[in-house]
């Protein structure tokens, strides 16, 4: 892996897990804008509960070493969640930079992230 790729990979997971972190916890602790972006777009709030619990455990399953079947299934959790989010924005209506730029912009830092990941943290196929 060459010094840019590593690069590239640390700066999109950081950024990438500090989105998810952070959010989680919104949704977890049920912060009051969370809560209100949660019910404009129609999902009950025990929603936030279940999202919030398996990006936590996502983020840890992406930065802790090992466990490469497991941070597969995280990135593509990651994946449905973020471009469900940004569908879900898309289909009531919101196409403001407000609404969109988060998913967006945290979908291309897990295809990033994924992408250039280094091979220690891959599945990789025998056949």
């Amino acid at each position: 892996m060459t010094k840019k790729n590593k690069i590239i990979y640390w700066i999109a997971t950081a950024l990438f897990a500090f989105g998810m972190l952070v959010s989680g916890l919104q949704q977890i602790f049920h912060a009051k804008e969370m809560a209100g972006m949660v019910a404009h777009l129609g999902y009950p709030a025990y929603f936030m509960d279940i999202i919030g619990v398996w990006k936590i455990l996502g983020v840890i399953a992406i930065l802790i070493p090992g466990f490469k079947l497991v941070k597969e299934w995280a990135y593509a959790g990651f994946f449905f969640t973020m471009t469900g989010a940004l569908v879900s924005h898309l289909a009531i209506g919101d196409d403001g930079l407000k609404e969109i730029i988060g998913p967006l912009m945290q979908t291309v830092f897990i295809i990033l992230s994924w992408y250039f990941r280094p091979a220690d943290r891959k599945v990789i196929s025998i056949n």
